[in-house]
């Protein structure tokens, strides 16, 4: 799937759930929480040992789920993201060495970035989503709307991630510089391990609400 395929997705879901999942067990009931909640999209972050096996497993078994590799600090990262069936990755930080070898993978890419320099580097290496993260303790809404003046024309979004929450899901979504977001609140590890399928399933349904509601869809 063509980056700009993916970016649409995204785009569409608005809300990405970003996912940190120790079992494997765990990934077929997960994802029939995230699909039964309106929300077919998820980042697996590479913070466990289980993600490239649980993105294989859902790859295969769940094809309408459109996976994204989150947390790829390494080649090792992104070769196991692609072997596995991810369809994007997403980096907290901006590497250009991994930016330029996901390019080489064809994989669609989302580095991290929090300062205007950081900005203007991802644009000279094509990436036109970015990561912004860590979103609050970075400045948040008003940080992301400072940076609008110089860089709204160049067509760069964000995706906001850490410390986003269904409480301030409706102030992002207000500026149209939000793409999408990264909400880690939609399937938390403890949720996930109480095996609260119900309340993931509930989650996705008030953030898709809350989502299309802010953007008049």
């Amino acid at each position: 799937m063509a980056a700009e395929d993916v970016f649409s997705v995204l785009k569409k879901h608005v809300v990405i759930p970003v996912i940190a999942i120790d079992s494997v067990e765990a990934a077929l009931p997960l994802a029939d929480a995230l699909i039964a909640g309106g929300l077919p999209v998820a980042e697996i972050t590479f913070r466990t040992a289980a993600a490239a096996a649980v993105i294989t497993k859902l790859a295969k078994e769940r094809p309408e789920l459109v996976l994204g590799a989150g947390t790829i600090l390494t080649r090792d990262n992104l070769k196991a993201a692609v072997e596995a069936g991810a369809r994007f990755g997403v980096a907290p930080g901006l590497n250009p060495d991994i930016v330029a070898e996901a390019s080489r993978m064809g994989l669609p890419f989302m580095p991290g970035v929090v300062t205007p320099s950081e900005v203007e580097k991802a644009l000279s290496l094509g990436c036109r989503l970015l990561k912004f993260f860590p979103a609050e303790a970075s400045g948040g809404l008003a940080m992301i709307k400072a940076m609008s003046g110089p860089y709204a024309h160049t067509g760069v979004k964000f995706m906001p991630t850490g410390g986003v929450t269904v409480a301030n899901l409706a102030d992002y979504l207000s500026s149209d510089m939000i793409a999408c977001l990264g909400g880690t609140w939609i399937a938390s590890k403890e949720a996930i391990g109480g095996k609260r399928w119900e309340q993931i399933r509930d989650n996705c349904v008030a953030a898709a609400k809350i989502a299309s509601a802010a953007r008049g869809k």
